[in-house]
C-alpha cells in the first residue's frame, strides 16, 4: 500500500493505542483527538494527502521499478543528481506546508531508512544487511512513519563517565533469547514519539567502547515495555490566530522508556560489533544524505523567516531606516548563503562506494555549521523589528467582544486594520517570544549537536593540505 493518505496515516496511528503520557497521565482513547498532538497529526496528514494531489503528485511520488504503484520520492534512492534535485524539491513542497517548523516531517527519517539500506553491507553481518534492506522495502511500500532517539540521558557529561552497570539507564542490551534481544533502560529526544508507527534506535555518537549499546534495531511503537514520556505542550487548544504555529506545528518531544522490550531478530541491524557501531555514520552516506535534507527545509524557514519580517516592515512602515534595511539585508544574506550551499552540494555530488548519488559533503558541512548560529540572530531580529508591538498583542476573543470596534482602530497600522495586524503580530510572537519559539531556536542550536563540536568537525575533516600547498609554491617562487 504505497503513498498513503492523511486518513489512513491518523487511523493507523490511533489502531496503535501507543503507551504515550503528557501532564501525568497516558493517554486513552485517539491520540489525534489530544489537543497536545491533533494539530501536528492534522499537518502531517495534510503531508500525505499532497502525494495524491495532481499539482504535487510527480515531485512527492515516483514509481516502483517494474511496477506502476508508487511511494514516496523522499524514500528514493538517488543514483543521479537529477534525483537529488527531485528530492529537494520534494523536501520543500512539504516544508512550505509546515513553514520549514517541522524538523521531524516524514522525510527526514524515511531518508535515514533509505541511507542505511543503500549501505546495508557496512552492518557487517549478511542477516543484519538483510534486515536492514527489508526493512527499507517495507517501511518504503507500506509509506510508514518513523520517530528515533540517538541521544543517551544526560546524567553525567564528563569525558571519563562510566555507567554503573548494576543500575541500567541509558538504553542498552540486558540479555538475548530465541525471540531477540532484550533492551532495558531509557533514551532522549524521540521528536513525535508515540505519533508515528515505529521507531528507529541507533548507536550514540558514545558507549562505543562497550557492545551492550552497540545496536540498532526498528520496532512498532506499540511494542510491549515501550513508553514515551512526553514533555509539556506547547499547542494551545485556542485558534490558529492566536497561536498559529504552534496550535499546527508542535512537535511534541518524549522520553523513550525501554521496559525489558523484546526486539525480535529480524528487527536488529546491528547487535554488539562495536566496530561498526563507530563507524557507522562515518562510512555511510549518513550525513551528507541527512544534511541535504535538512538544509532543504532550512532554507524554506528562512525564506518564511523573511517574509514575515518584510511583512512587519510593511505594516508599520520602517523601511526607510539604514538600521532595518541593514537587519534585512542580514536575513537575505543567510538566505542566500544556504541556497548556495545547498546548490553546491548538488552540482559537486559523486557517486559514492555504495553505488548511491551523494551530495557534496564539505558545503553541507558548512551549512551544518552555519545555520546553527544564524537561527538565534534571525529571532534576535524579529524581537527588534517586532518591539512592543509584540507585547500588545490581544487574541482573536478580544476582537469579538464589545472592545473589538477599538482594538481594529486603535491597533491599525499603515496597511492594515488592528484585526489583521495582530494576526500578523501574532504570528511574529510566536515565530520569536512563545514556548514553541523557544524550543524552536534550542533545538536549531543543537540540532546536530554542540555547535563547538561541529566546528571541530569541520576542522578536523576538510581537506586543506591543497592550500597549504599553495602557499608553500608561493613562498618558494623565485620571479
Amino acid at each position: 500500500m504505497p503513498c498513503i493518505d492523511g486518513k489512513t496515516y491518523i487511523n493507523r496511528i490511533n489502531s496503535l493505542h501507543n503507551h504515550v503520557w503528557i501532564d501525568g497521565s497516558e493517554i486513552s482513547g485517539n491520540i489525534s483527538d489530544h489537543p497536545a498532538f491533533a494539530g501536528a497529526l492534522k499537518s502531517q496528514a495534510r503531508l500525505y494527502d499532497m502525494q495524491h494531489e495532481k499539482a504535487y503528485r510527480d515531485i512527492l511520488t515516483c514509481r516502483l521499478p517494474d511496477s506502476d504503484e508508487r511511494i514516496g520520492t523522499s524514500y528514493l534512492e538517488p543514483k543521479t543528481k537529477k534525483d537529488l534535485a527531485k528530492r529537494r524539491r520534494c523536501f520543500q513542497i512539504w516544508a512550505r506546508q509546515n513553514a520549514g517548523m517541522m524538523g521531524r516531517s516524514p522525510d527526514y527519517m524515511n531518508t535515514v531508512v533509505m541511507t542505511f539500506a543503500a549501505c546495508a553491507d557496512l552492518f557487517g553481518d549478511a542477516k543484519h544487511s538483510e534486515n536492514m534492506r527489508r526493512f527499507y522495502d517495507y517501511c518504503k511500500k507500506n509509506d510508514i512513519s518513523l520517530t528515533h532517539t540517538f541521544i543517551q540521558p544526560q546524567v553525567n557529561r564528563s569525558s571519563l563517565y562510566f555507567e554503573n552497570a548494576k543500575e541500567t539507564i541509558a538504553a542498552r542490551v540486558i540479555g538475548r533469547n530465541d525471540e531477540g534481544i532484550i533492551i532495558h533502560g531509557a533514551r532522549l529526544l524521540a521528536t513525535q514519539g508515540g505519533m508515528t508507527d515505529e521507531i528507529l534506535v541507533f548507536p550514540t555518537g558514545a558507549f562505543h567502547f562497550d557492545e551492550t549499546y552497540a545496536y540498532a534495531f526498528s520496532i512498532p511503537s506499540n511494542t510491549p515495555g515501550l513508553k514515551f514520556l512526553c514533555r509539556e505542550s506547547f499547542a494551545d487548544d485556542s485558534s490558529p490566530f492566536d497561536h498559529p504555529l504552534s496550535s499546527r506545528f508542535e512537535e511534541v518531544d518524549s522520553i523513550v522508556v525501554f521496559d525489558h522490550v523484546t526486539v525480535p531478530w529480524e528487527r536488529v541491524f546491528l547487535n554488539g560489533n562495536t566496530e561498526i557501531a563507530s563507524k557507522l555514520y562515518t562510512d555511510s552516506g549518513f550525513l551528507p544524505q541527512q544534511i541535504h535534507q535538512v538544509t532543504s527545509r532550512n532554507v524554506v524557514k528562512t525564506e518564511f523567516i523573511l517574509g514575515v519580517l518584510q511583512s512587519l516592515v510593511d505594516a508599520i512602515n520602517i523601511s526607510e531606516y539604514q538600521h532595518i534595511r541593514s537587519k534585512i539585508a542580514e536575513v537575505i544574506i543567510g538566505l542566500e548563503t544556504l541556497k548556495a550551499l545547498l546548490t553546491a552540494s548538488e552540482v559537486h555530488a559523486s557517486m559514492d562506494q555504495w553505488g548511491t548519488m551523494t551530495p557534496d559533503r564539505k558545503p553541507l558541512m558548512a551549512a551544518m555549521n552555519v545555520f546553527p548560529g544564524i537561527y538565534p540572530r534571525f529571532i534576535e531580529i524579529i524581537q527588534l523589528i517586532g518591539a512592543s508591538g509584540l507585547v500588545s498583542i490581544p487574541n482573536e476573543k478580544d476582537f469579538f467582544s464589545e472592545n473589538g470596534t477599538d482594538l481594529r482602530k486603535y491597533l491599525q497600522s499603515s496597511d492594515r486594520d488592528g484585526y489583521d495586524k495582530v494576526k500578523l503580530f501574532r504570528l511574529a510572537w510566536d515565530l520569536s517570544l512563545s514556548g514553541f519559539a523557544g524550543r524552536q531556536e534550542l533545538y536549531e542550536r543543537f540540532f546536530f549537536g554542540d555547535p563547538v563540536r561541529l566546528a571541530s568537525g569541520l576542522y578536523r575533516d576538510y581537506d586543506r593540505s591543497k592550500f597549504v600547498k599553495q602557499v608553500e609554491e608561493f613562498l618558494n617562487r623565485k620571479d
